[in-house]
C-alpha cells in the first residue's frame, strides 16, 4: 500500500518524506491557497523534495478549461498527475488526457458507479472520499470495497485513493480492504507511529538499563 501525504505544507512534505515512508502527494485548491504560494510554483517545490506522484488539481468546470490548465500542469514535472473533477466535463478532459499518456486522479468520487465511469475512461487514480461519507452517515470504507470488487471483475488498472481520511482507522481499514494508496494528513500520519504500550515500553527498558549501570 503506498502512502501520499494530502498537504500543501512543504515542511510537512520534507519531515514526512524523510521517515521513508511517503510516495507521493496529493494538493487541492485549498490547502494551496494556504501554502501562500501559487499552485506552479508549490508543485515545483515539491518536485525538489519528492520522487512520486504530486496531483495537482483543475478549477475549470468546464472541460475545455480543464485540459488548458492540466496541459499546464503536467509540463511542470513529469509526476505531476492531474486532478479531475467526478462530472461530464471532467470525464470528457479525462478522454483526452488518457489518449496523451497524462497520469489522472479523479476526485470527489462518492459512488461505484462514479468509479467504474472513471476507470472505463483510464484514470490513474480514483480518490473515493470515505471521511465525508462517514460524515452523512454512510460507511465510506464500504465504497472502497465496492470499488475493489468491480475493478478485480474487470481486471481494470485504476488504482484506488482512499481520500478525505480523517483517523487511523481510517487507514488500516483502507488497507485491509485493498486500497492501493492512502492520502494521509500530516497529523493522521504523526498518529500512525503512536501506542501507549510502546511507549511504557521505551520507558521501562530504559529504566533497566540505567538500573544496569
Amino acid at each position: 500500500m503506498e502512502f501520499f501525504i494530502d498537504t500543501g505544507n512543504l515542511e510537512e512534505i520534507k519531515e514526512t518524506y524523510a521517515w521513508g515512508l511517503i510516495d507521493g502527494v496529493t494538493t487541492n485548491p485549498s490547502l494551496v491557497a494556504k501554502s501562500g504560494i501559487s499552485q506552479k510554483e508549490l508543485i515545483t517545490q515539491i518536485s525538489e523534495i519528492v520522487d512520486g506522484p504530486i496531483s495537482a488539481e483543475v478549477i475549470s468546470t468546464e472541460a475545455k478549461g480543464m485540459l488548458e490548465e492540466a496541459y499546464e500542469l503536467a509540463k511542470i514535472h513529469e509526476n505531476v498527475v492531474i486532478k479531475l473533477p467526478m462530472t461530464k466535463d471532467g470525464m470528457i478532459a479525462l478522454a483526452d488526457l488518457t489518449k496523451n499518456n497524462i497520469k489522472t486522479n479523479i476526485t470527489l468520487v462518492f459512488s461505484a458507479n462514479q468509479a467504474l465511469l472513471a476507470a472505463k475512461n483510464g484514470a490513474t487514480y480514483v480518490s473515493p472520499f470515505i471521511g465525508r461519507l462517514d460524515d452523512i452517515g454512510q460507511t465510506g470504507m464500504h465504497l472502497i470495497a465496492e470499488i475493489k470488487d468491480i475493478y478485480d471483475n474487470y481486471g481494470y488498472q485504476t488504482k484506488i485513493l482512499a481520500a478525505s481520511i480523517r483517523h487511523t482507522d481510517h487507514v488500516k481499514a483502507s488497507a485491509l480492504v485493498g486500497s492501493d494508496v492512502a492520502t494521509i494528513p500530516y497529523k493522521v500520519l504523526n498518529q500512525l507511529f503512536n501506542h501507549p504500550l510502546t511507549d511504557s515500553g521505551i520507558e521501562q527498558f530504559l529504566k533497566d538499563h540505567q538500573n544496569a549501570k
